[in-house]
């Protein structure tokens, strides 16, 4: 076992080493290819496309930390931010906003960065800019992990100024883009007839990559065909909820829980009904249908007390569904959460009794284990959305 463990530091170390080789010689063949941009001035002069067709995607990269650079970005990324510190003129600026660029300063990373997607082997979150009049195949989209699935999905719809305030960090994800302008008119009616089947082949290939039959945004398909338990195996109980009210949607209802009703409210399809009507009856098929995914919601709860919560549950979790699953095994307690966002979402259920009196020597030893094992699955997730630059 010990062998087994050096092996393994000795297998850890040398991938750490070719790591940093890469990174460095990157760095190098940029610093030699870029040193003619080092002077451009993107603040007064245009780049075009047929300019950087020599580069590769590094350089691109690093041409655009050129860009932020000059007004004292820091960037996550650290190849990105290695660079940026070897040049004398780079002065980090932790204030730095997007609102510091120009025109066209934005126009050039729009050149840039549509000469870096025309280089990614597969669609990658902030490539959709340049697809609002081309159709692209799941083979295009590849895989990706949950969060970028989440992140390509709203992009479609960011482009055109959507906010995702039920949703905080996509929001903020978004406002770091030097492109993202918020639109309070935005009208999800207004999608072009290829983005909505652009959105629709996203849907479509991260279901499949996900492994699961049916998701939020299907129910249509239910409405006269009967679901079954074994067609909601690998759903979250966030998208459960959201998939039972969808029904009810259908039919024009109109929501108390906020949260719930803004996320019908950007739905294309979406119609409530008018101030004084009362909403259709929902038909014997769709209430069977709600019925057993409540079935499912209540067994998928108790489990989470009862039962080791299993990989099969957690993996293709955007980070606010586990976070949500993660809170609910507190919320069961009673807890009261500062987060004002986290306690609205709570108090919309029937069975959130908050109890002031709430301390975690309430919780079972297997509730501890859960909280503890989607806890470690939100970091990870987390660390991936952090090398997303744009």
């Amino acid at each position: 076992m010990r062998y087994l463990s050096r092996a393994f530091l000795r297998s850890s170390l040398l991938s750490a080493i070719l790591l940093i080789v890469c990174s460095s010689l990157s760095t190098v063949q940029a610093q030699d290819n870029l040193a003619p941009w080092e002077k451009f001035d993107f603040a007064k002069s245009s780049v075009a496309l047929k300019q950087l067709k020599d580069l590769n995607l590094d350089d691109l990269k690093f041409m655009r930390g050129l860009v932020f650079g000059r007004h004292g970005r820091i960037f996550k990324d650290s190849y990105i931010q290695s660079y940026l510190k070897e040049r004398a003129w780079y002065k980090p600026n932790p204030a730095f906003q997007n609102s510091m660029l120009n025109d066209l300063e934005r126009r050039n990373l729009d050149v840039i960065r549509e000469a870096e997607a025309a280089q990614h082997e597969s669609i990658q979150p902030g490539d959709l800019r340049f697809y609002q009049n081309r159709l692209f195949t799941a083979k295009q989209l590849g895989e990706h992990t949950g969060a970028e699935w989440r992140v390509l999905r709203a992009e479609i719809e960011a482009i055109h100024g959507k906010r995702f305030d039920d949703e905080i960090w996509l929001q903020q994800y978004f406002e770091e883009r030097y492109w993202y302008e918020a639109n309070p008119q935005y009208d999800p009616k207004k999608l072009t007839i290829t983005e909505q089947k652009n959105l629709q082949t996203i849907i479509t290939a991260q279901k499949k990559q996900r492994n699961v039959a049916v998701s939020p945004g299907d129910m249509e398909l239910f409405q006269n065909t009967a679901l079954t338990e074994e067609m909601l195996k690998g759903v979250s109980l966030h998208e459960l909820r959201l998939m039972r009210n969808e029904f009810y949607a259908l039919h024009g209802r109109a929501f108390n829980a906020i949260w719930l009703q803004q996320h019908f409210n950007f739905q294309p399809w979406y119609t409530a009904i008018e101030e004084g009507q009362q909403p259709s009856e929902l038909s014997p098929v769709e209430k069977q249908n709600v019925e057993t995914i409540v079935l499912v919601e209540k067994r998928m709860r108790e489990e989470l007390s009862t039962k080791a919560v299993s990989r099969r549950i957690l993996e293709g979790l955007f980070i606010e569904d586990a976070r949500k699953l993660r809170n609910e095994i507190y919320a069961r307690h009673g807890k009261v959460f500062k987060d004002k966002t986290v306690q609205k979402y709570f108090e919309s259920f029937d069975w959130y009794k908050p109890d002031p009196k709430f301390n975690e020597k309430s919780l079972g030893q297997i509730e501890r284990k859960n909280y503890a094992a989607i806890l470690a699955y939100e970091r990870k997730a987390n660390s991936v959305m952090d090398v997303i630059e744009g």
